[in-house]
């Protein structure tokens, strides 16, 4: 089969064959998924394929093929289809009119602008009359407008008034727990003061007078004294005794070195008056 070269498929035709394959596909799905499924076979049986149509054909596993060949004639171009002139009738006539024989322009022009006239006019008048709707209409707006400003301002201002007198009331209902959490407090400490004074009442005095047994109650003058004066004056008669004993220490040195120096000399002396 030859094709000519310009030749091409028809969209609508090749739309037309994907939607009739979509349908096949589709109704084959549908077929596939309502069949009724055959249970499976029990033991020591198996199932077969039988026919239930009204004519039996005849089933072989190799089916009969055949070849078969065929030649088209050349496809050509179609010419292009000429324009449809129809064929002329009648007869042609001719005829002479003079000027003013059948029109008079200031004659026929007359209705036609009070035609035209009276429908500018009648316009001009709608488009006023529009022109005045509109401003109405923009008056009853802008009116619209300010008077539900002003309902909005008066809800806001309600609003907040709401708002605050809920604060306030918040505010008057946590100082009021305030209050009595205090007054709570206060009476928890009174009765606790007075149920402490009334077990110290009896515990004061013993426990002063052990404290003041145990030294902890002391004069300060005492105290200084025991603390700072007893020790200065311990430490200042050491360092006295250590000079006393040091003096004497040194002069019983001194002593010791001038005896044993006179009985050094005085042996001398004995060792020179005896006789050889």
């Amino acid at each position: 089969q030859i094709l000519p070269v310009n030749a091409q498929p028809d969209p609508l035709e090749i739309q037309r064959q994907l939607e009739a394959r979509r349908r096949a596909i589709a109704r084959r799905r549908a077929k596939e998924e309502f069949r009724a499924v055959t249970p499976e076979a029990v033991e020591g049986r198996k199932h077969i394929d039988v026919q239930t149509e009204l004519y039996l054909e005849e089933l072989s596993d190799r089916i009969v093929e055949a070849d078969a060949e065929c030649q088209t004639d050349a496809f050509l171009d179609k010419p292009s289809t000429p324009l449809f002139i129809p064929a002329k009738t009648g007869m042609d006539v001719a005829t002479q009119i003079e000027e003013g024989e059948l029109f008079d322009f200031d004659i026929e022009v007359k209705p036609i602008l009070e035609v035209l006239v009276g429908k500018t006019i009648e316009q001009a008048l709608l488009e006023v009359m529009e022109e005045e709707e509109l401003a109405n209409l923009r008056a009853q707006q802008q009116a619209f407008q300010e008077l539900r400003n002003a309902e909005l301002v008066e809800v806001q201002r309600l609003e907040e008034q709401d708002r605050r007198y809920r604060e306030e009331k918040e505010r008057r209902k946590r100082q009021q727990r305030e209050v009595l959490m205090k007054e709570k407090e206060t009476a928890e400490k009174i009765a606790a003061r007075a149920f402490a004074q009334r077990y110290l009442s009896d515990l004061i005095p013993s426990v002063f007078s052990s404290l003041r047994d145990s030294g902890y109650f002391y004069d300060s003058v005492e105290r200084e004294l025991e603390k700072e004066f007893m020790p200065w004056l311990m430490s200042e008669v050491e360092k006295t005794l250590e000079k006393s004993v040091l003096g004497r220490t040194v002069l019983d040195l001194l002593i010791r070195e001038v005896v044993e120096k006179r009985i050094s000399d005085f042996q001398q002396a004995d060792s020179m008056s005896i006789p050889s």
